[in-house]
């Protein structure tokens, strides 16, 4: 299986190529290509001559029905996506099966909305009238990570294209083949205008550099660690862009006595390993009432001992490996330093005797810590790793759940109703789950506060990071 440069129309193959890897056993999933500097000045200079025609950017209706045209190509391919995903990134089958339905819906979302991007009018005073209109904002460079680079590529490129922008993509280099397989359907879609949606492939970081400093490239989406982030930031300063950041979160659950503890702790810990830890919404913290700690101790270390971890795609498996080797080893680096300074080591985790020489498995890991300001409560440590914490009163347990530069997500459970939303509304997080945790939807709107990023995506917000406000003042008198 290999994949190509998608640029002003054509697929093209670079001079040099690149393995994807199967995290699972290292076997070769298939080759993309390498690209770099020249072939993003390429796939620019393509998306900045279609935003300039009015074939796209104005006309609406079409985009409607690619987008919608899109999601039907990909529906019909949806179980060998999956399989594509699982054989990239590792995940379970069962949860790529459920990133790809959503990636698909998320598209369908935003086909819908294409056709309803409205501004307003106002009369400032008598014959003055003030239109606003919501202008697409030109070339968007989507850099795509590997995690979930299906939904992640369908909640930027869904409302870019929707409000008429053009687009730049640059996924991961280790699941290439998965985004190019979805921008291939997209690719056969008729009627799309070439050049405005454009991939370029690389392992290196040039292509994405390039991406963030042009002056043609308008709005850059990127989603993925805090600390490039705010690299990107800076690059991006010279030339003004708008940026849509989904950064880093270190989410905390916060559990109160009046739940089942078995049931509570089975969940948090499906919330914990999703995708292997790998997650920016994963439950790492679990800030329990001291009255019901013990008790949550037994069965969360209970629930994450019985996670069957394995290659992804036998359907017995829960959770698969991290994404490659580097990542595991580093993030077994820091599980190692935690256990060496907790308080308590309830569940250490490592590499599974039997795996795989060349694969990248981790097996859960969970400890108790009474200071949120350890590192490993602090540092978003990006696999299977879980931190039990102790509160006495609800005001410590806020304070100890923002006691953290991150805030895109945390989850509350309890079943006082009253409780539930003040805990909610304390909490400074883009995302409060109740009774639950990792549910995302097209339809709602996600996002950081503080170091966890800029801007939404999903929902109909997310129009905002794609467009800019326009207005026209035209005085045009009255009668008589």
């Amino acid at each position: 299986m290999d994949s190509r440069h998608w640029i002003d129309g054509a697929w093209v193959t670079g001079t040099d190529r690149f393995a994807s890897l199967n995290p699972a056993d290292g076997s070769v999933v298939g080759h993309a290509a390498e690209g770099g500097r020249a072939e993003a000045e390429a796939a620019i200079a393509a998306a900045h001559a279609a935003f300039n025609r009015p074939d796209w950017a104005q006309n609406p209706r079409l985009r409607q029905s690619i987008l919608l045209g899109w999601a039907d190509r990909l529906d019909a391919q949806a179980e060998d996506l999956a399989r594509l995903l699982t054989l990239e990134n590792g995940k379970a089958i069962a949860q790529s099966r459920g990133e790809i339905a959503g990636a698909i819906s998320e598209i369908r979302y935003y086909g819908g909305l294409a056709r309803h991007v409205p501004g307003h009018v106002l009369e400032v005073e008598p014959g003055v009238l003030s239109t606003m209109l919501r202008e697409p904002a030109g070339v968007a460079a989507l850099i795509i990570p590997w995690n979930a680079p299906a939904v992640l590529l369908a909640r930027a490129i869904g409302p870019a294209l929707a409000c008429g922008c053009t687009v730049v993509v640059k996924p991961a280099a280790q699941t290439t083949l998965l985004t190019a397989a979805f921008l291939r359907a997209l690719s056969e879609v008729p009627g799309l205008p070439r050049g405005v949606c454009n991939m370029v492939s690389e392992t290196g970081h040039a292509a994405a550099a390039r991406l963030v400093d042009s002056p043609l490239v308008d709005v850059v989406s990127f989603t993925g660690s805090t600390a490039t982030g705010k690299r990107i930031m800076v690059a991006a300063a010279d030339t003004m862009k708008k940026l849509s950041l989904e950064l880093g979160g270190k989410s905390c659950c916060v559990v109160f006595p009046d739940v089942d503890p078995a049931e509570t702790a089975a969940r948090i810990a499906t919330a914990a390993t999703i995708i292997s830890g790998q997650q920016c919404t994963a439950a790492r913290r679990v800030l329990v009432h001291a009255s019901a700690f013990d008790a949550m101790k037994t069965h969360l270390r209970a629930a994450l001992a019985a996670m069957t971890v394995g290659n992804g795609l036998d359907p017995a498996i829960r959770m698969g490996p991290l994404i490659d080797r580097p990542a595991r080893d580093q993030v077994q680096t820091q599980v190692e330093r935690a256990f060496d300074s907790c308080n308590e080591v309830l569940l250490r985790g490592g590499v599974p005797p039997d795996a795989p020489a060349a694969a990248s498995f981790l097996t859960p890991s969970l400890v108790v810590h009474d200071d949120p300001s350890a590192f490993f409560c602090q540092d978003e440590i990006f696999g299977p790793f879980v931190v039990l914490e102790r509160f006495e009163t609800e005001a410590e347990a806020v304070a100890k759940a923002n006691n953290t530069v991150f805030g895109l997500s945390a989850s509350v459970w309890t079943r006082d109703g009253a409780r539930a939303l003040r805990m909610a509304r304390a909490l400074r997080n883009g995302t409060v789950w109740i009774n639950d945790h990792n549910r995302l939807f097209a339809e709602a709107e996600t996002g950081g506060y503080r170091q966890s990023g800029l801007g939404r995506l999903h929902g109909y917000d997310a129009f905002a990071d794609f467009t800019e406000l326009k207005h026209v003042c035209q005085t045009v008198g009255t009668i008589g």
